[in-house]
C-alpha cells in the first residue's frame, strides 16, 4: 500500500468517525434512544453509496443479473470504499447504520431495491444480511 493510500484510508476512517459523531451530537439524546440518528446516519450512507457506484460503474458494461451486481458490490466496490476485502472489515456498532446505507444506496443505483441489515455476533467480524425486495 502507497503512502498516498494509507493517507486515503485514514481521511476516510476519520470523516466516517467525524459523520458518526456529529450526527449524535447534533441530536438530543431522545434521537439516540428512538433510532432518529441511525435512520439519518442510514439515509446518508445512501445517498453517498448512490454517488459512488456511479462513479464506480461509469466505465464498466452492463451487469447480466443480480448475482453479477452483488459480486461487484462485493468485491470492487467495497474495496475501493473500505480498502480491505468485505470479509476482514473491522467495525462496531456505529458504523452499521451509515454502512448498510452505503450498500443499499449504491444497490439502488445499480436498480436493486434492497433492505440491507447488519449484525456483530463475535467482534471483529460483522454480517451484512441483504434482502432483495422483486418489484
Amino acid at each position: 500500500m502507497s503512502k498516498q493510500d494509507m493517507a486515503d484510508e485514514a481521511l476516510f476512517l476519520l470523516l466516517h468517525n467525524e459523520i458518526i459523531s456529529c450526527v449524535y451530537k447534533a441530536g438530543d439524546q431522545g434521537d439516540a434512544e428512538n433510532g432518529k440518528c441511525i435512520t439519518k446516519l442510514e439515509n446518508m450512507g445512501f445517498r453517498v453509496g448512490q454517488g459512488l457506484i456511479e462513479r464506480f460503474t461509469k466505465d464498466t458494461a452492463r451487469f447480466k443479473d443480480e448475482l453479477d451486481i452483488m459480486k461487484f458490490v462485493c468485491k470492487d466496490f467495497w474495496t475501493s470504499v473500505f480498502k480491505k476485502q468485505i470479509d476482514n472489515l473491522r467495525t462496531n456498532h456505529q458504523y452499521l447504520a451509515l454502512t448498510c446505507g452505503l450498500i443499499r444506496g449504491g444497490l439502488s443505483n445499480l436498480g436493486i431495491k434492497s433492505i440491507v441489515t447488519a449484525e456483530v455476533s463475535v467482534m471483529p467480524a460483522c454480517k451484512f444480511q441483504v434482502m432483495i425486495q422483486k418489484l
